[in-house]
């Protein structure tokens, strides 16, 4: 009985209002862990998308452009008199108790089950072993990307990751390059991507169009951050093109400038930019003994007329600024994406330091370790553990007794400055924080060796006066590594640099 438009339409209707229930049913449950949150969402914007799928019919069948419906209600639900309304009423009754004597299975036909599935299944989501299951940023091909290009600078990747979103570092005259617009291209497409998949509910479209809306008006108005000022920026184009022919006493020396900066420096004088890297750096060299009013005339480049390069001109400067406001553009929408994105890039900044402190071995237990727990996790989604104190789960996944608890005083709170502030509870983790892999990164950052005479200590001026202390005990004003330096054989033992040398020469290590 489908095939008609009104029972279409009353079907559709139905539809949405199921598909409203099972998802506001779905949010009220509280997920057990990160996983079946991650599943939870995935599962709602499912749903949401069955309901905009379902509306977009509807608004199709309400339209009525081939004037069906119209034609079934004129047919069936209307008539000149009252009497001819009800004959047309028990008509339709008798063709639908026909059409179910026919097929007594129809009217048992129901998708509430289907819909019911909806809840159970568990949404395929795509994650690189890199990013964990939404845990981290996965930004190695872009690190490679960045580092290998022109308007990149080597670095390492945690370094990297942490000045992710700082693009006012890069020169203006790389931003219009089309190297620079597929990085940004390739950086919004894996943002996005990354967003949908970890947050779903996130409408990614309307964030984006909210922002390109804001962006015609600060962009008419000269407010986008590195573009608003024209003046600016022709000044930045100016000295990066400025060269200081003071410095150089040869014409080797200009050579090694490159190219491109020769050109660039011509240009901006009027002179001929063509030729060899060898006759750029003479021509430019004559200005160091000659003032330009004075050079011969040879050397200039030639005014084309204004009559027949006004359009070309014109047509030029407008293409300029169209790719430098869709280049602004993308980089607007990579800062709302990082903004978005900023828990994630802290804990992939903490995870990538974290694995240069770690050797190979350790690496792959810390893995195995996620994996089981991951499973754990997944199999015990159903059991729900009564914790109202709060109190550590211990290792058979329940929470510690209160005794031991208090034993080992874990409500006690320490906090590190070397560490970023970070908490410690308990005396036991306070004391062994100090060989791990934070607390080294952090003396590391200020340039401090993590030896003995720094344990409790916490704060960073505590640590740089004890340092200057023992340099001025030591009449040293370097630290000896061979002394202090530590290493670490496979059975854990610690040992000087000296120690540890002497004994692997011997082939006891």
């Amino acid at each position: 009985m489908a095939s008609t438009v009104l029972e279409a339409t009353r079907a559709a209707h139905e539809d949405l209002e199921r598909l409203e229930r099972l998802a506001v049913r779905e949010l009220q449950r509280d997920p057990a862990n990160a996983r079946d949150r991650l599943f939870q969402s995935h599962r709602v914007r499912h749903m949401l998308d069955l309901v905009v799928s379902t509306s977009d019919k509807l608004v199709e069948i309400y339209e009525d452009k081939d004037s069906a419906r119209k034609d079934e209600i004129n047919t069936h639900l209307t008539a000149p008199t009252q009497t001819l309304l009800f004959s047309k009423y028990y008509e339709r009754l008798k063709e639908i108790r026909d059409y179910h004597r026919r097929n007594p299975s129809a009217r048992f036909v129901s998708t509430t089950d289907d819909y019911e599935e909806l809840l159970k299944e568990e949404p395929a989501i795509d994650f690189t072993g890199e990013e964990a299951f939404g845990r981290y940023l996965d930004l190695h091909e872009l690190y490679n990307e960045f580092i290998n290009s022109k308007f990149g600078t080597p670095m390492e990747y945690s370094a990297y990751v942490g000045s992710f979103s700082q693009i006012e570092k890069i020169p203006q005259s790389h931003k219009t390059t089309r190297q620079y617009r597929e990085y940004l291209e390739h950086i919004l497409e894996y943002l996005t991507s990354f967003l949908y998949r970890t947050e779903p509910l996130q409408d990614i479209e309307k964030i984006f169009s909210k922002l390109e809306s804001e962006f015609e008006e600060r962009w008419m108005n000269g407010e986008v951050p590195g573009w608003g000022n024209k003046s600016a920026e022709k000044e930045a184009e100016a000295e990066e093109s400025e060269i200081d022919l003071g410095y150089y006493s040869t014409v080797e020396e200009l050579v090694e400038l490159g190219p491109e900066k020769l050109k660039q420096a011509l240009a901006a004088r009027g002179l001929k930019s063509g030729g060899t890297v060898q006759q750029r750096a003479e021509r430019l060299f004559l200005l160091k003994h000659t003032p330009l009013e004075q050079l011969d005339r040879k050397h200039f480049a030639k005014v084309p007329r204004t009559k027949d390069v006004s359009n070309t001109a014109s047509n030029g400067n407008n293409f300029k600024d169209d790719l430098k406001k869709e280049i602004a553009l993308m980089e607007v929408k990579m800062r709302r994406l990082c903004e978005l994105l900023d828990e994630f890039f802290v804990r992939t900044k903490e995870n990538a330091e974290k694995k240069l402190t770690l050797t190979y071995e350790e690496m792959e237990a810390e893995r195995e370790e996620e994996e089981v727990q991951a499973d754990t996790e997944s199999d015990d989604e159903e059991q729900q553990i009564y914790n109202p104190l709060k109190l550590p789960m211990g290792w058979d996944g329940k929470p510690i007794p209160y005794w031991l608890y208090k034993l080992h005083g874990l409500g006690q709170e320490f906090k590190c400055e070397i560490c970023g502030n970070h908490s410690y509870w308990g005396r036991r983790a306070y004391e062994r924080h100090f060989k791990e892999w934070r607390h080294q990164h952090g003396m590391r950052c200020l340039g401090i060796p993590n030896t003995k005479n720094f344990n409790e200590i916490t704060s960073i001026e505590e640590a740089k006066g004890l340092w200057e202390k023992i340099q001025a005990r030591q009449g040293l004003n370097k630290w000896r590594p061979d002394l202090e330096e530590e290493y670490e054989d496979q059975e854990g033992n610690i040992y000087n640099k000296k120690t540890y040398t002497d004994l692997q020469r011997q082939g006891l290590i």
